[in-house]
């Protein structure tokens, strides 16, 4: 195991009703000018914005809104929120929502308060303060409500980057697994493929030595096939969607990554599917992660993914071929995430596998390497993509 430095100060308040003390909350944290940042119209129909903003009127906080976020949340929204903190004196931001609205609200509580140009965080530069910002969570899958990151996308560029430093981790956290019981089934099935490729990106990994986390990360997805089979057989199950709204939180404050290299391969290759094709980050995922597994199988020791073949999907192992056993747990990974609904090809998630080559670029990797797990450079993105398109089999 490494040697690590672990942080991780939210305050997380969970349970049903639980949004109903939000502004007892913002007042804690030194809130009274609160930015309430949110999606699209189903906060207000079902009433959690005006549940939230009476909580935060009784507490005495004055409320300003900024409604609008989309899912691969865009700059433009983020630089009008940071001109109405600055004209409006807001001196703490509410998100009310799922990552999107959070990543949003991180965003602008960066850029509130630096002089320069917020994307400036998102190409290199690490912010260094910010705003204090708090979560309403609606859908359990980006874990940003406990991380330290945000991803924003460039409208112009289609460039979908990260900013990451301890000073967006939010102050507090309401989880409240009732509010993601209206979601359709294929936004609850997108989360429960997120929290799946979070822990993956930390379990396949160089590493020697990490068993705790090892266990911990086989626990996440093994809970995550668990109960994303039961909620999609049945969306009003509360206790299923405790589980996963807990699980995608543990899976992205890093407590289960410490002291191990990390990958990211998969979601370096998502960000730029869904920045060109606006497709869900979940089902995006959903289309990469067998195909990077399948390659890096075949063009690496595959003797993690045959871990994963027998602790996660119970798989027989293969003494002789660990290959075999490998490809036997990718498959068995494509046919849970068929039967919660997942896409698992470019045609499905309507991506154009012409596209290939501009998909490859964008990932702007020149003639250098990404992941940490197994360096791809740039023939080895064109491999993988060919197979999310289904015009390769995998074979070196």
């Amino acid at each position: 195991m490494n040697s690590f430095d672990f942080y991780s100060p939210t305050y997380f308040i969970f349970g049903k009703e639980r949004e109903k003390e939000v502004g007892a909350y913002v007042k804690k944290f030194g809130g009274s000018r609160c930015l309430v940042v949110y999606g699209g119209q189903s906060a207000k129909r079902s009433g959690l914005l005006d549940r939230v903003k009476d909580s935060l009127e009784e507490a005495g906080v004055c409320v300003e809104e900024l409604g609008g976020v989309r899912p691969n949340p865009r700059d433009g929204l983020v630089y009008e929120g940071i001109e109405l903190c600055r004209r409006q004196k807001v001196d703490f931001l509410l998100a009310v929502g799922g990552g999107s609205v959070i990543d949003t609200a991180k965003a602008i509580a960066m850029g509130a308060v630096y002089e320069g140009d917020f994307w400036e965080f998102f190409t290199g530069k690490t912010p260094e303060n910010a705003l204090p910002v708090g979560t309403v969570l609606t859908i359990a899958a980006s874990g940003s409500e406990g991380s330290p990151d945000s991803v924003i996308t460039n409208e112009k560029t289609l460039e979908k980057n990260a900013a990451e430093a301890n000073c967006l981790r939010p102050k507090f956290s309401v989880l409240n697994p009732a509010l993601t019981e209206s979601l359709p089934p294929f936004q609850t099935a997108c989360g429960v493929t997120d929290i799946i490729a979070h822990a993956f990106e930390r379990y396949f990994t160089n590493t020697k030595d990490v068993e705790i986390t090892d266990r911990l990360l086989e626990g996440v997805v093994l809970t995550m096939l668990h109960e994303g089979r039961r909620v999609m057989a049945d969306p009003r199950n509360y206790e299923a969607r405790a589980n996963i709204m807990w699980a995608g939180m543990v899976c992205h404050n890093d407590v289960l990554g410490v002291g191990r290299q990390q990958d990211w391969n998969s979601h370096h290759l998502e960000h730029v599917l869904s920045a060109k094709y606006d497709c869900a980050h979940g089902a995006g995922l959903a289309v990469v992660m067998p195909a990077w597994m399948t390659y890096c199988a075949r063009h690496h020791d595959p003797a993690r993914f045959a871990q994963m073949a027998t602790r996660i999907f119970g798989c027989q192992m293969d003494y002789e071929n660990p290959l075999n056993t490998a490809l036997e747990g990718i498959e068995a990974f494509k046919i849970f995430l068929k039967s919660i609904g997942m896409p698992l090809t470019f045609a499905e998630i309507g991506a154009d596998p012409e596209s290939i080559p501009e998909l490859v670029e964008m990932n702007r990797i020149g003639d250098g390497k990404t992941g940490g797990f197994v360096a791809l450079d740039k023939q080895a993105h064109y491999d993988i993509y060919e197979l999310a398109a289904g015009r390769k089999k995998g074979s070196k």
